[in-house]
């Protein structure tokens, strides 16, 4: 392995003043019936309005008239575009989410960032509209009858401790619109509430968390935040400034939430030890004189697949992230499908780096996989 100094700068970095959080402000809002039937859809449109965005109400459930002949336009559109709408029946039934938690659920579909490398590229259909659900207490009160079972963390006897988990940003960054829909801290104060051995699980590219800061948590929601070196942020569109995070980060932490570091997704770009290097040691600063830090980390190599490559290289014309195929070692996944992954020795260079640099910075830090 090539030789690298990882040593630590001497005198701590200032946490970057406080200022307001970016938040999104979409262009459009539509809003179908059968959301108003729901009091969470009537408070979540109440909100809207009450923030002076556009919003039409729609004469149908339908969400239609998203797609269009010039397709840069349409993801454009989309990508600016909220609805209320309703979870289906199929929302109801969780999947597994292995090796982050036992099950996933989803408050929202969609997200407004634009990263280059979205993993939601490929795997939902359509627009990439953001859709908020508006019958919030049927996806909360579903939860209860899967408590005790699972098999991540509840089958994990490393991960015991963490009870049932409960993944709700497979499909979207709830914190990226919780000042538009309020779902998140509603999800926080009913786990805070539940009393039994549960942990709700969120990961976030936004900052916004003041308004999270004085609920009732319990300790029972673990606030991961996704971060990235530097030289990667670039592919990080409409999200929140690296620095930002990571004070978001320590905000939560101080305020007793259990905090995660997702740091995703691990790209070998020139000078990348160096990279990863500041990035834990600027996390490192940031969760400095935390009272009984809970901390964990999870460590994502950046993939893709032949199909999200092709909607991402729609979605980004102009990107140049890296998605050659000869690059990468090709693998299947558990579904029969192709994957492109980073060629063994190097995974295994990347995995060594990084965790002996958890080890040395953040030794608190539980790795929970590396991927």
């Amino acid at each position: 392995m090539e030789s690298l100094d990882l040593r630590m700068p001497d005198a701590p970095a200032p946490r970057p003043a406080a200022r307001p959080a970016r938040l999104w402000r979409p262009r459009r809002v539509l809003v179908t019936p059968a959301a108003l039937d729901h009091a969470h859809g009537r408070a979540m449109l109440a909100r809207l309005e009450g923030q002076g965005l556009p919003v039409e109400r729609l004469p149908a459930n339908r969400l239609t008239g998203l797609r269009g002949a010039d397709p840069r336009r349409a993801y454009a559109e989309a990508k600016a575009t909220l609805a209320l709408v309703v979870a289906p029946p199929t929302k109801l039934r969780l999947q597994p989410i292995p090796p982050s938690a036992d099950w996933r659920f989803d408050l929202a579909e969609g997200c407004p960032a634009h990263c280059q490398y979205c993993y939601l590229a490929g795997s939902l259909s359509g627009p990439p509209v953001t859709r908020v659900y508006a019958n919030l207490d049927a996806i909360l009160g579903n939860l209860a009858s899967y408590a005790g079972h699972g098999a991540v963390t509840s089958a994990s006897e490393a991960r015991a401790g963490e009870g049932t988990t409960f993944e709700a940003s497979c499909y979207t960054d709830p914190l990226g619109i919780e000042h538009l829909t309020g779902s998140l801290g509603a999800a926080i104060r009913h786990f805070g509430a539940w009393d039994a051995p549960v942990q709700l699980r969120v990961t976030t590219k936004f900052a916004a968390v003041e308004p999270l800061l004085g609920l009732p948590h319990n300790r029972r929601t673990r606030l991961r935040f996704s971060v990235n070196a530097a030289k990667a942020a670039r592919y990080e569109g409409g999200t929140a400034p690296l620095p930002e995070r990571l004070a978001a980060m320590g905000a939560a932490a101080r305020v007793g939430y259990p905090v995660g570091l997702t740091i995703a997704p691990i790209l070998a770009f020139e000078g990348w030890r160096e990279g990863y290097a500041a990035l834990i040691a600027d996390a490192a600063r940031a969760l400095a004189g935390v009272p009984d830090l809970d901390l964990t980390a999870e460590l994502i190599t950046h993939r893709f697949t032949p199909g999200s490559k092709a909607v991402l290289e729609g979605w980004y014309p102009g990107s140049d992230l890296p998605m050659e195929e000869a690059a990468r070692s090709r693998k299947l996944t558990k579904f029969g499908g192709v994957k492109y992954v980073f060629p063994r020795d190097l995974m295994a260079e990347m995995r060594g780096t990084l965790t002996a640099l958890l080890a040395r910075d953040l030794p608190a830090a539980r790795v929970l996989y590396w991927t």
